[in-house]
């Protein structure tokens, strides 16, 4: 399943030549995440208040690929890569129309209460697989 989220580019994005930041890419792939989670049915406020179960960014590949300027109207595309027992990695590109931006692979860990590794909510899991992936 690929998730995609449209975004526009505000003037706050950018620097002065009107190119977006390199850091706000992260911003806007944490979006993509965030959104790709909730539309699986993923509650991550009931999941830390349920379950003491939270998400953190372990590693982040990115590839500044070329320039989104202000205004563009950017797609931001999420789909799983891989899942194991305690991580999720995902693979993320930003678009403009068909012009590929900005890639990034982020690697998820799923930490406890006291932001040790504990594995992933079998509802998660669920959700992640999909049907008939057993």
């Amino acid at each position: 399943m690929t998730h995609c989220l449209t975004l526009r580019v505000y003037y706050e994005d950018t620097d002065l030549a009107g190119i977006v930041y390199y850091a706000n890419y992260l911003k806007f792939i944490e979006r993509g995440r965030s959104e790709w989670l909730r539309e699986l049915g993923v509650d991550q406020v009931a999941m830390k208040q349920d379950e003491g179960k939270v998400f953190a960014v372990r590693r982040v590949e990115a590839d500044y690929l070329k320039p989104a300027r202000f205004d563009d109207l950017l797609e931001v595309e999420t789909r799983l890569a891989s899942l194991s027992p305690a991580r999720i990695v995902v693979e993320q590109i930003v678009r403009r129309n068909e012009e590929k931006l900005f890639s990034a692979t982020v690697t998820i860990a799923c930490l406890d209460q006291r932001g040790r590794p504990s594995r992933l909510p079998a509802r998660l899991v669920e959700c992640l697989k999909g049907p008939g992936d057993g």
